[in-house]
């Protein structure tokens, strides 16, 4: 039996589940989350807010979906109940992030800036021009937003300059001086 799939996930005070055949929505302070799960796996509350999965059979595909579900139920719960954020940094010479409306705008040495859509559900905060806060209750679309930000400039190993994760070691290299 799964380990992460036999783990029981609890309910904070205030947050719902609703279950609807294979569905499950999942209602928090912060918003709602609603996903369709497979129905070889049966998802089930109790009257103390703990949520529960169980699988129909022991095939390979029933058993690999079993840890997976219970995964995207905790993470779902997680979102609605704290949210999921991720911190980016801007580091180069004129790099810097705008909000234009529901796009970011990204200046990153390129001869234009560099536009992307706003993802449903994800808010993004820019407190300075070289620092963005993507922030959601989904934490799919808050890592996809992300990592399309920073895949408009990746990191340099070299100059250590680029777009990067608030955290993020950049294993810098040694350029052509290093070999005199």
């Amino acid at each position: 039996m799964s380990r992460v799939g036999k783990r029981v996930l609890f309910l904070e005070e205030g947050t719902k589940i609703n279950i609807i055949g294979s569905k499950v929505e999942i209602t928090g302070k912060l918003g709602t989350e609603s996903f369709e799960f497979s129905p070889l796996i049966a998802i089930s509350v109790n009257d103390k807010n703990e949520v529960t999965t169980t699988r129909a059979n022991d095939e390979k595909h029933t058993r690999q979906l079993h840890g997976t579900t219970n995964s995207i139920i905790q993470g779902m719960i997680e979102g609605v109940e704290k949210g999921y954020k991720k911190e980016i940094l801007i580091k180069g010479v004129g790099y810097k992030a705008s909000l234009k409306g529901n796009q970011v705008e990204v200046h990153a040495g390129y001869s234009h800036p560099v536009s992307l859509e706003i993802l449903d559900g994800v808010k993004i905060e820019i407190p300075k021009p070289v620092e963005i806060s993507v922030s959601g209750t989904n934490k799919q679309k808050v890592g996809q937003m992300a990592a399309l930000i920073r895949d408009i400039r990746r990191p340099s190993p070299y100059s250590g300059k680029g777009i990067m994760y608030k955290g993020e070691k950049i294993i810098r290299k040694v350029g052509k001086a290093a070999a005199k």
